[in-house]
């Protein structure tokens, strides 16, 4: 699909403007939402087993552990084969890259009485994505090992419990406040349903990214997102 998705005339004569963007290919949706299930599951399954009114409450504890265990197995998978894919995984291929950017602009971000003119990601987005893949790979460790205890010793098996459970409570602040972010800006929420924008959110936002899919100039400096889009994928 071509990033730009379609263009509005202008009668004037000048450079047409965009209507919409694409922001996010069929496989980048893809990955992400079947990662949200995985991670949901495995938030809510989390709780059924350590939280006491909910474990009591859902009882079943060697299922409800089974689908942990599962779904925590399953998690790196969708990110991997989307990275993997030679075609359809440009995109997130090309994403990754950004997210592993951080410019002066996304240091200008961070600072809320400075206007910045963020790419695709800002500043926050970039932290985020980035905590949660670290935690994936951290809870992913430990987990085996708590798993798994024969294969190792005491002193690992608490130290992994212990790092476990602290992980697990800021990847669950992390994404609820992702979520309540995501439902305040609609316009970016439907990005990652339908995976276009307006070109107007586009240039206000991402003034950045506009220019590098368009090739036409953002109309103005953006003021600083962080109010209209905070924490974002």
């Amino acid at each position: 699909m071509d990033a730009v998705a379609a263009t509005r005339p202008d009668p004037a004569g000048a450079e047409p403007d965009p209507a919409g963007i694409v922001r996010f290919d069929r496989t980048e949706r893809l990955v992400h939402w079947t990662t949200a299930v995985l991670v949901l599951v495995l938030l809510a399954t989390g709780a059924a087993m350590y939280a006491g009114p909910i474990s009591t409450l859902v009882g079943r504890r060697e299922l409800v552990k089974t689908v942990h265990v599962l779904a925590g197995l399953a998690l790196p998978v969708p990110l991997l084969v989307g990275i993997l894919m030679p075609r359809r995984g440009g995109g997130l291929r090309a994403d990754a890259r950004r997210i592993n950017r951080f410019d002066a602009e996304d240091r200008r971000w961070l600072r809320p009485r400075r206007a910045a003119r963020p790419g695709k990601f800002n500043a926050g987005q970039k932290l985020n994505a980035s905590f949660l893949v670290a935690a994936g790979v951290v809870l992913l460790g430990t987990g085996v090992m708590m798993r798994w205890p024969g294969l190792w010793s005491v002193d690992l098996r608490t130290g992994a419990t212990f790092v476990h459970d602290w992980f697990a409570i800021g990847v669950a602040l992390s994404v609820t406040g992702h979520i309540v972010l995501a439902l305040r800006d609609p316009i970016a929420f439907a990005g990652m349903r339908r995976g276009v924008v307006p070109a107007r959110w586009a240039r206000r936002t991402h003034p950045q990214w506009y220019e590098e899919v368009t090739g036409h100039p953002a109309d103005r400096l953006a003021p600083n997102p962080q109010r209209e889009t905070g924490v974002r994928r």
